[in-house]
This record gives structure tokens, C-alpha cells and sequence, in this order.
């Protein structure tokens, strides 16, 4: 799998990205045909009072698929770790629904006897 990790607005050092290469190396674990995801870490604007608002987005090509998930956090671990998270549950539900069909195909192609 490829990973493409960019940074908006802030540097990318070489411990960011073994963290988000760490985090994000594991969705083949969901998912073994994934081949690419371009993830993008930064800060969304440097003007808010309270302190800068950090997010996380990756882009995962899902065979049939394209999977985006965005998330927020007041630190980039944070996000980063949300993120993980939240693509984690999508790609739950994406694997449920190809099993359900998958069920049903078996079902249509079951003989009853009578």
C-alpha cells in the first residue's frame, strides 16, 4: 500500500509522519486490497482565539470505493488518532455490506426441496 502524507500549514517531521505512517499503515488489516491513501495533516486557519484547530483526512481507494474521512482535535495526535478511528468504522461497514450480499447470493443460489 501507498501512502501519500501531505502537510497544510505546518512541517512535516520525520516523527509526524512515522506516526501517521504507524497509525495508517494498519488499514490493510480491514482491507488487504487497498493500494493507495493520501492523507493530508495540518492546521485549518492560524486566527482563532483559543488556540490553532488541528485535522486529519485521508482518501483510502477501496476496491469499488473511495473512502474520505475528515476529523478535528485541538492537537494533531488527536486528530490523527479520531481519524484512525472514524475510518476504522467505515470501512466495518463497508466489509458488513459486501458479506450481506455476499449472504444473499449464496441464499438465491441455495435448492430448497420440497
Amino acid at each position: 500500500m501507498i501512502l501519500n502524507i501531505k502537510a497544510t500549514s505546518i512541517e512535516l517531521t520525520p516523527t509526524l509522519k512515522a506516526y501517521a505512517e504507524k497509525k495508517f499503515g494498519a488499514m490493510t488489516k480491514y482491507f488487504k486490497d487497498i493500494k493507495e491513501a493520501d492523507i493530508d495533516i495540518g492546521v485549518r486557519s492560524h486566527h482563532h482565539r483559543k488556540g490553532q484547530i488541528y485535522y486529519a483526512e485521508v482518501n483510502a481507494d477501496v476496491p469499488g470505493k473511495l473512502v474520505r474521512v475528515v476529523e478535528e482535535a485541538d492537537d494533531l495526535y488527536k486528530a490523527i488518532d479520531k481519524t484512525k478511528n472514524a475510518l476504522k468504522v467505515e470501512f466495518e461497514k463497508i466489509k458488513g455490506k459486501k458479506m450481506n450480499r455476499d449472504r444473499e447470493g449464496l441464499r438465491e443460489q441455495k435448492e430448497y426441496r420440497v
